[in-house]
């Protein structure tokens, strides 16, 4: 059986490494900070002495840009240790930057859609919900530093800052803390790592009067090129398929790196994105009329108003500190903080309207304010030590976060205009009087953990990764209109353990097993008045993974199940002490098990792919669906080709998006029973062409739904419709 150890001096795999491994087999290796290599003169030539051979040892980059490529060569967002994606013992994606720019992908929203294993449905017009096997994603990083979530989630802003994005599926509690047992989204940044002067711009027309351009240049800050920095400007600005829905936003990103020493490296940055959007409706549209027959709404159809407003405003700022040891230990720091502003003035619009005259829907007029604050501190050491004759890796670190989180209210004054005949509804609805702000919800959550994690060389072949993290995690809740009083929810000391196998099987295929858990406190009671114990999640995979091409090419398949215990359920005839509230009782036995296959990275010379198929089932102990919103099956596919010979400069590329029916239901107001509403199986198809004229200046056509398929991507309270066919032009230019 061929053997590989992670050492750049292990067995080789490839035939070529072989050759050149038995060509150096007389060379004598003497291992310092530099590793110098030197050869003992043959037998009766004397003294001779050869100039000596510096080599250096570089670990796998795991940057995307400029890779030309679909996969990335390692990835630490599962385990804090930096693996290769063969070596890493859970399902990982990566959406690289070459991709990102491939298939257009404005948001992380639309990197997503395209991910395997993930699930994004609308809302509405201005958020979404997202799921992987079966529970929602509340778990996001940033250049993997954990952050919470918010009401306005890190899905919708821009790829632009971004190099790559890493989805590790299953439970990640060993980085993340408390969060579900789906996924776990890490956005890294883009940073200043060219030590010349470079810089791109992009201008973009497209569809609904889209209009966007990008200026993204880094530049050397003194004469060594030492010091380093990258600014990246994005501005848009866009109409929409939905009626009044209109959209301005702008990016900047800004960061400057500095090599203080040759083994230290400081990275301070900020970014801050805006998106104003007029228009936007909130909710969706209703399911039935007045007689229980189903709607069938145009695409353009929207619950808006002229004054509808949702503006968003998400500001960061971060530095780390990275020293290399003599050791080959590496100690980083990470500093980060994020401010996200959210003001919004809306109108839902529900109930069943009669099918001729369109009158029956009922107004909600709403103003929302919001501005969660959060920090985060983290320290972390990662570096090799030596056990039973073998060399190992061990990564152990610390950290902090708290979110300040919240909202403030206004409702109308007064009794609020009837809706009128809905069929004609153009948006001019009176904007009402509102009430001043009250404060609807206000808290303070703080999460502290303590990591460790190890990979173990057990044979040439087999390799243990082991870890845990200790967690302390706390929520301090004040009166509001939405909390009745003032709470406290803690918990210390929760253990999450994980533990990886990985075993090649040949130079390029590997199988791995892997367990690891995940927790969720919860806010509900039970009748003793006893807060319930948090949520608990159980990924157990096992599977199998292969790198092809000398890396550029990653395949896996993945058996998984997940299980999540403590479920709050209503405690029939019981109610909290001294309340109204119905107590909760913590049911066990909701269970997710499923496959998942995934191709990603080159699969010949020019020609990329990344492709994936998800199929699971997910039911609490009853035997009920659960997070119904979200399809069972997905198929998603993406090609590229770079055309050669008189075709040289030309890209073609394709995609598909396919997803069966989500077994979302919903009651019918006369019959009482409930129907199935979710989008039935559907397909979707892009296209894209590009030309690069030079090495430096380019266009690119990218057409989005090419067929014109009509279908809603969402069902949550109502129907939310998704982009009819679109296109995008871009002209890319390089100085």
């Amino acid at each position: 059986m061929p053997l590989r150890t992670h050492s750049p001096l292990s067995a080789p795999r490839t035939r070529l490494a072989r050759a050149i491994h038995l060509t150096l087999a007389g060379a004598v290796l003497t291992c310092t900070a530099t590793p110098v290599l030197s050869q003992t003169p043959p037998p009766g030539q004397g003294e001779a002495t050869l100039a000596p051979v510096t080599v250096k040892a570089q670990a796998p980059s795991p940057v995307t840009e400029g890779s030309r490529s679909y996969t990335t060569e390692a990835t630490s967002t599962a385990t804090g240790l930096s693996l290769s994606l063969r070596d890493t013992p859970q399902a990982v994606s990566v959406v690289t930057r070459e991709r990102i720019e491939d298939q257009a992908m404005d948001t992380v929203e639309d990197a997503l859609r395209s991910t395997t294993g993930i699930s994004l449905k609308s809302m509405d017009r201005g958020r979404n919900g997202l799921s992987a096997r079966g529970f929602l994603i509340t778990n996001y990083q940033f250049d993997g530093v954990p952050m919470f979530t918010g009401n306005i989630g890190a899905e919708t802003i821009s790829t632009e800052p971004f190099d790559r994005i890493e989805v590790v599926r299953g439970s990640t509690g060993l980085l993340n803390g408390a969060g579900d047992p789906s996924a776990a989204i890490n956005l890294v940044r883009k940073h200043a790592n060219s030590k010349t002067f470079t810089a791109t711009a992009k201008a973009e027309l497209g569809s609904w009067n889209h209009r966007a351009g990008t200026l993204d240049l880094t530049t050397p800050l003194n004469d060594d090129a030492s010091v380093r920095a990258r600014l990246v400007l994005h501005a848009n600005e866009q109409d929409a398929f939905i009626d009044l829905e209109n959209t301005k936003g702008s990016v900047f990103y800004g960061v400057v790196d500095a090599d203080l020493t040759p083994d230290t490296r400081l990275s301070v940055g900020a970014s801050q994105e805006t998106r104003k959007r007029q228009g936007v409706y909130w909710g969706g549209l209703t399911y039935w009329y007045a007689d229980g027959t189903r709607t069938q709404w145009e695409r353009s159809k929207t619950t808006a108003t002229r004054w509808n407003q949702w503006d968003t405003e998400e500001t960061t700022a971060f530095a780390s500190l990275e020293h290399q040891l003599d050791s080959r230990w590496r100690l980083r720091a990470d500093l980060s903080h994020r401010k996200q502003v959210e003001d919004s003035k809306l109108l839902w619009v529900w109930g069943t309207p009669d099918h001729t005259s369109g009158l029956g829907l009922s107004a909600y007029p709403y103003h929302y304010h919001a501005e969660p604050t959060q920090t985060h501190a983290d320290f972390s050491a990662t570096g090799p030590f030596s056990l039973w004759g073998r060399e190992h890796e061990l990564s152990v670190g610390l950290s902090r976060s708290q979110l300040r989180d919240g909202w403030d209210n206004r409702d109308a004054v007064g009794d609020v205009a009837e809706v009128g005949n809905f069929n004609l509804w153009d948006g001019s609805y009176p904007e009402p009087a509102l009430s001043p702000f009250y404060r609807g919800s206000k808290d303070t959550t703080t999460q502290t953990g303590a990591y460790v994690a190890s990979r173990l060389q057990i044979t040439d072949a087999l390799k243990f990764i082991v870890g845990g993290r200790v967690s302390s995690w706390k929520r301090d809740g004040e009166v509001g209109a939405w909390t009745a009083e003032a709470y406290s929810i803690q918990h210390s000391s929760v253990f999450t353990p994980y533990a990886g196998a990985v075993m090649d099987l040949s130079d390029n295929v590997s199988a791995y097993a892997s367990y690891t858990t995940i927790f969720k406190p919860q806010t509900e009671k039970d009748r003793f008045g006893q807060y319930l114990d948090p949520l608990e999640g159980n990924s157990a995979e096992i599977g199998l993974k292969g790198e092809f091409f000398n890396g550029r090419l990653n395949a896996s398949a993945a058996v998984f199940r997940v299980d999540q215990d403590n479920f709050a359920t209503p405690d029939a005839g019981h109610f909290v002490p001294g309340t109204a509230t119905v107590a909760s009782v913590a049911a066990q036995g909701v269970k997710s098990q499923g496959v998942e296959l995934e191709v990603l990275g080159d699969i010949a010379p020019g020609w990329q792919l990344g492709a994936g198929w998800t199929q699971f089932s997910a039911r609490d102990a009853q035997g009920a669906h659960v997070v119904t919103e979200h399809p069972r099956q997905q198929l998603k596919l993406f090609t590229k080709h770079t055309l050669g010979g008189a075709l040289r400069g030309l890209s073609l590329g394709g995609g598909l998006v396919w997803e069966s029916r989500p077994p979302v239901t919903a009651t019918n107001p006369v019959t009482g029973l409930d129907e199935r509403v979710g989008q039935p199986a559907y397909a979707v198809l892009d296209a894209m062409a590009a030309y690069a004229f030079n090495a430096k200046t380019s266009v690119q056509l990218n057409i989005s739904n090419l067929l014109d398929k009509a279908y809603y991507s969402s069902s949550w309270s109502g129907y939310t419709y998704s982009e009819p066919r679109a296109f995008t032009v871009a002209l890319k230019h390089l100085f």
